[in-house]
């Protein structure tokens, strides 16, 4: 009898051992497949280096001139909207980040959910989308729109964004840009902290306020770099959200001002 019994608890932990074998192969290869997506999709969809605005171009404006489109600066990058919204209807921008992996379309959903665990072309994966909190109004008109991106153990999506934490890191990328189909952006980065998912740093403001501005000199005291930037009431602001693994529910997030440059100059997208 006891013989059985050994052999049952052996063939019981051979199961347990080939299922995770499994399903570790499944993951690892769903990475595979959603970078070679979204590396695809970059190349099928956008060109880079047809902008003036280099790495922190124009980091530092003067006061009363970044809520005007500058004329003479465009994004490093040129996106295919038309193309990618043939893919998925949901798609309503694009983020780039030079010299970070950061170069992703950015998706509106119905709900928080879906793509989650969703490539933008609807495909399940466990990298998920770039994706905008359902509560914010399309077309960042809000006056803060929160985009959320998984911490890929492979250095995908929103994982690089801790690395904000250190001065120097942040010193040599505070400018990201967000391309839409309406006007492109750059972003300026103000502030990155760790917080909790829960805490009031996720907040949607749909116009100027005095909690807005409260709020706004909030964030920048908890930031782990300083950064010298007018914060107006009447400006937009991005938040950046990704998972942190310092406590239970902990979230890194980076806060940026929109600050409009000329579409693209009027150029078509031409691959």
């Amino acid at each position: 009898m006891g013989k059985w019994i050994r052999r049952i608890i052996m063939l019981i932990l051979l199961a347990i051992f080939l299922f995770s074998v499994i399903s570790i192969a499944i993951i690892l290869y769903q990475y595979k497949v959603s970078d070679q997506l979204y590396e695809s999709t970059a190349s099928q969809y956008t060109m880079q280096g047809t902008g003036s605005g280099g790495e922190n171009a124009g980091a530092q404006t003067s006061q009363g001139e970044e809520n005007v489109p500058d004329e003479m600066e465009t994004a490093p990058v040129t996106v295919d909207f038309e193309g990618l919204q043939a893919v998925c209807g949901d798609v309503a921008g694009w983020i780039y980040c030079e010299d970070t992996p950061i170069n992703y379309p950015v998706v509106l959903g119905e709900d928080n959910d879906y793509y989650l665990t969703h490539n933008f072309d609807g495909t399940a994966s466990a990298s998920g989308s770039i994706f905008i909190e359902a509560a914010n109004r399309p077309g960042f008109v809000d006056s803060n729109t929160i985009i959320y991106g998984h911490h890929m153990k492979n250095g995908s999506m929103f994982a690089t964004l801790d690395k904000w934490a250190d001065q120097e890191y942040y010193e040599g990328h505070s400018v990201m840009w967000l391309l839409t189909p309406e006007q492109d952006y750059k972003i300026i980065l103000f502030a990155g902290y760790t917080t909790s998912a829960y805490s009031d740093t996720y907040v949607i403001f749909q116009g100027p306020s005095g909690e807005l501005d409260t709020w706004l000199e909030k964030c920048r005291a908890q930031s782990d770099f300083e950064a010298e930037l007018e914060l107006e009431g009447d400006a937009r602001y991005v938040l950046l959200s990704t998972c942190a693994y310092v406590f239970d529910n902990a979230r890194y997030v980076l806060h940026g001002k929109l600050v409009p440059v000329d579409s693209a100059g009027g150029v078509p997208f031409e691959k």
